[in-house]
């Protein structure tokens, strides 16, 4: 005897590919299904719909099924409401309970469809009741944020997920983010397409976010990024003490790391100015007393004091030092990222994979971004990681920032 339940998807489900994905999770997962609706767009705006009865041998290999075709949008035909359960101590959830994806959420309590705050992957899902016991709203929170008595989703009945859809119509400045990765398209017309698209988030009131690996001031572009940041097309910037560490190097003795990016010289006991850097800094008591101290005069981290670019610097085992700004407890510096993850609009990973990835797990699935990197496993396992959204490209760091910043600032 088998059991059965009815799902239903809806939208720009033949060309994102959200079809034929459930399709292969139910078949994948053991089970079978019967399309009893399809409705086919027949325009490049027109969209489908599709109901399936999806079967399986038993009820816990359907509740399997169903949880999978949640992530892939399939919604079921007869939402109940969300089961929810206090924790029952500080960063403990509940059994069972719901973990979510990055695409947008909602969750149905009382017969009413709440859009889930802050969303991001890997989190739990808690309801909070106004003063009158009502519930006011649904938002995200880390397990290392639940606090005892937090009522959390657990379950599947009554959640909603909507992954972003990718329509047949693929013009205007964002048009080419729904590429994947490739190292063989033309540099540059992509960085064209990309400073468009930076261009088009800033008109919008859109904030840009700069996640950075230390590779970015090896190669020389230090100085062009430098002109973004300036001139306000950058408006957050995330990275470790490293990349922080080479930049003020370059400034203070115009080498990173001991070698010269201009001539690739390396001066006698250069391999000793990255330490000097350090306690430099250290001693003028953070970055910002040194800028104002004249002590830094130029570079990323100069602009962003002189231009009051918030950036985190979170911390790693490997740093040296580390410089006093950088956030040197986990959770701390965690906490730091996902609040520039949310607030940002676009993000732009340059060369960096560790970064890359905290980043883009704090993301949630509609913030637009490029990844940049001459590895292409870095894009790679960024998009494995969950940041499906993200277009990568693959090239030399120090080759694509001064591009884009000409292309940029050239057009002003």
């Amino acid at each position: 005897m088998t059991v059965s339940r009815s799902v239903e998807l809806a939208g720009h489900i033949i060309d994102s590919g959200t079809l034929q994905s459930c399709f292969g999770v139910i078949m994948d997962m053991g089970g079978s299904f019967e399309v009893e609706e399809f409705d086919i767009g027949r325009s490049k705006t027109e969209k489908s719909y599709a109901r399936l009865v999806v079967s399986a041998d038993t009820d816990d290999d359907l509740q399997t099924i169903i949880h999978e075709l949640h992530q892939n949008g399939a919604t079921p035909i007869d939402p109940r409401d969300a089961t929810v359960e206090p924790a029952p101590a500080d960063q403990v959830v509940p059994p069972g309970f719901y973990s979510t994806t990055n695409h947008p959420t909602d969750i149905r309590i009382e017969g009413e469809w709440l859009a889930v705050d802050r969303i991001e992957m890997d989190c739990a899902v808690v309801v909070e009741r106004n003063g009158n016991g009502q519930p006011a709203r649904a938002r995200a929170k880390v397990l290392n944020a639940i606090e005892e008595g937090d009522l959390v989703v657990t379950g599947e009945s009554g959640i909603r997920v909507r992954p972003p859809e990718r329509p047949r119509e693929r013009s205007g400045a964002f048009g080419f983010m729904q590429g994947g990765v490739s190292s063989e398209r033309p540099s540059e017309s992509t960085i064209e397409k990309i400073a468009e698209a930076i261009t088009q988030t800033k008109a919008e009131d859109g904030s840009i976010l700069a996640v950075c690996g230390p590779a970015l001031i090896h190669s020389g572009a230090r100085e062009d990024l430098a002109r973004l940041v300036r001139k306000g097309y950058i408006d957050m910037l995330s990275a470790g003490n490293g990349f922080a560490v080479h930049d003020i190097e370059r400034d203070l003795y115009g080498t990173s790391l001991g070698m010269n990016t201009e001539t690739l010289d390396h001066p006698r006991r250069g391999h000793k100015h990255h330490i000097y850097a350090l306690s430099e800094v250290i001693r003028a008591g953070s970055i910002e007393n040194a800028v104002e101290d004249d002590l830094i005069t130029s570079g990323v981290m100069y602009e962003c004091v002189a231009n009051d670019v918030p950036f985190v610097l979170a911390g790693s085992i490997r740093d040296d030092g580390p410089l006093p700004d950088t956030i040197t407890d986990t959770i701390e510096a965690q906490n730091a990222i996902r609040e520039q993850a949310h607030e940002a609009d676009m993000v732009l990973m340059l060369s960096t994979l560790l970064h890359s990835v905290a980043v883009g797990n704090c993301l949630p699935s509609t913030t637009r971004v490029v990844c940049v990197d001459i590895n292409p496993a870095t894009v790679t396992q960024l998009l494995d990681r969950g940041s499906a959204q993200a277009v990568g490209m693959v090239t030399d760091i120090g080759t694509f920032i001064p591009m884009l910043a000409d292309t940029i600032l050239d057009s002003q």
